[in-house]
């Protein structure tokens, strides 16, 4: 059975990096997901801050270092990739940014990626739905449902009654990265008893005028 290749992308600075090790805890859990399917993978990790220099020469040169296009080769040749970046002014890094600007508008094409975020707050969430899923969509790539953002607080919390803990989403994000790795369509989520979200477009269509 053919070997899958998982590709984590972290784009945190410092070392160690919060942005690191929830890369490596989301391709930890896609990695067992595979393995209890019976299908064998390899894992990578990315590290954007060992290329920061090589990107900027990059974006100026039109020419990547040996360093630079084994990490963009990686990225393009995956069957899942991970992208983490922390949140700067309420979006992703520059950093983050510039490396996904260095890949081709078609490599990722129909390709599995979790997107996954830190950042010192929950306020900077939003920054999932508003900055990187419209990046990735732009790249159409095959979006994972589940996103993930780790605030301060989220490390070695459990949750409460209204949201999931940590490692709860990492669990459910990898594992459904796993089934589009698998080739398998990801599990919906069971209906639960909150009010149904009516779709703004459904709203207006409800509408009557007098």
């Amino acid at each position: 059975m053919q070997t899958l290749k998982l590709v984590a992308v972290s784009a945190g600075l410092s070392r160690p990096s919060s942005t690191r090790l929830l890369a490596d805890r989301l391709a930890k859990a896609t990695e067992e997901r595979l393995t209890e399917r019976g299908r064998p993978v390899e894992v990578q990790v990315v590290e954007l801050r060992d290329l920061a220099v090589d990107i900027a020469k990059h974006l100026v040169s039109g020419f990547p270092s040996p360093a630079l296009g084994s990490a963009i080769d990686a990225v393009t040749r995956a069957d899942g990739v991970i992208a983490v970046t922390p949140v700067f002014t309420a979006s992703y890094s520059g950093l983050f940014k510039s490396f996904f600007d260095l890949i081709d508008p078609d490599a990722l094409s129909g390709s599995p990626v979790l997107l996954a975020a830190t950042g010192g707050t929950a306020r900077h969430s939003l920054a999932l739905d508003h900055a990187l899923r419209p990046l990735f969509a732009y790249l159409r790539a095959l979006i994972v449902p589940t996103a993930v953002y780790a605030a301060s607080e989220d490390w070695g919390s459990g949750g409460d009654e209204w949201t999931a803990g940590l490692p709860s989403r990492i669990d459910r994000a990898g594992t459904e990265l796993a089934d589009l790795m698998a080739g398998r369509q990801p599990e919906a989520p069971a209906h639960d008893d909150t009010d149904e979200v009516v779709p703004f477009e459904r709203q207006l269509a409800d509408l009557r005028l007098d």
